[in-house]
């Protein structure tokens, strides 16, 4: 039986397996068959229907749209930063295969960006003059750790594979930054939980449409990182503990990100006013531990030998 365009994507990114098993045992999607998945599954921000979404945000409670906008910042924001800070990363390609799929992630950020777009204009009401504009506007509702990991650590990871896009020890500083952190653990990680909340609550359809399509697309992208890193780091020990020690020093900033406006980074916060940290964190993580198991790295290093 044929596999759906859905479950298509699935099968390319260990994170949305059951068990860590079956993550183990996957056979990893190359940049070609990822490039060919993209065709099969392209989309418009333009077609988007948010005509009943403006009434539901109207709707909303002030608690409601606090979070909301907290939500919607966030992802809007780190769209234009994971778009503006990719060319390093198409740079680096080794071979046309991966140069093709590499160029359609780019594309699909810049939609993923549009479409937030479109969303505070139509919906929000945020009608600065341009996209730059309202980009500034929402920038007050992001995070100290949101600032550190998108403005800071993902840009000096851009610039080192501009300056060189040889530098293997760059890339996967790179990939293992943007699409095991930032994509694999926040934004699919929020997207799952923001979605769910506005369906159950019969909201938002419009965004929730849209929002599943660029999932669908994280998940494509994060189904590359996860080859891309088993190719290396799953193969070379020295890039291994690199890849390692990365995540050991972005994992805790990540998750400050993920806390909402008003609440303890170390306290027991919720999100959407019903999902626990600790549910939202086993999450992000269980998801992650699936992927470092389909590359062959470990989450933990082991300690050096005296």
């Amino acid at each position: 039986m044929a596999l759906t365009l859905d479950e298509l994507a699935q099968q390319g990114d260990p994170g949305t397996l059951q068990t860590d098993e079956q993550a183990a045992n996957l056979k990893l999607m190359a940049p070609r068959d990822l490039y060919l998945l993209w065709e099969r599954q392209h989309w418009r921000s333009q077609d988007i229907d948010f005509s009943k979404d403006k009434d539901d945000w109207r709707a909303l409670s002030a608690e409601q749209r606090e979070q909301a906008i907290w939500g919607m910042a966030a992802f809007f924001i780190g769209e234009e930063r994971v778009t503006t800070q990719f060319s390093g990363l198409v740079m680096s390609y080794d071979d046309e295969d991966e140069a093709s799929f590499l160029a359609t992630q780019q594309v699909d950020e810049a939609r993923h960006m549009q479409f937030f777009d479109r969303f505070h204009r139509e919906v929000m009401g945020i009608d600065q003059s341009d996209l730059t504009a309202r980009l500034d506007t929402m920038r007050e509702h992001v995070n100290d750790a949101f600032v550190k990991l998108f403005d800071e650590v993902l840009r000096d990871a851009e610039r080192r594979l501009v300056a060189n896009p040889r530098d293997i020890d760059a890339k996967v500083d790179f990939v293992t930054t943007y699409h095991m952190v930032i994509e694999g653990t926040l934004a699919l990680t929020g997207q799952k939980f923001i979605t769910e909340y506005y369906e159950s609550e019969g909201i938002m359809p419009g965004f929730v449409e849209g929002f599943n399509k660029v999932a669908r697309d994280e998940h494509r992208h994060v189904a590359y990182g996860t080859w891309f890193l088993k190719e290396t780091a799953g193969s070379d020990e020295r890039l291994g503990e690199r890849m390692q020690q990365t995540l050991m020093e972005l994992l805790p900033v990540a998750a400050g990100v993920l806390v909402p406006p008003g609440y303890d980074p170390h306290g027991d916060w919720q999100l959407l006013g019903g999902y626990s940290a600790e549910e939202v964190n086993t999450f992000a993580f269980q998801c992650l531990t699936r992927r470092l198991k389909a590359i062959g790295v470990p989450l933990q290093v082991e300690p050096v030998a005296a």
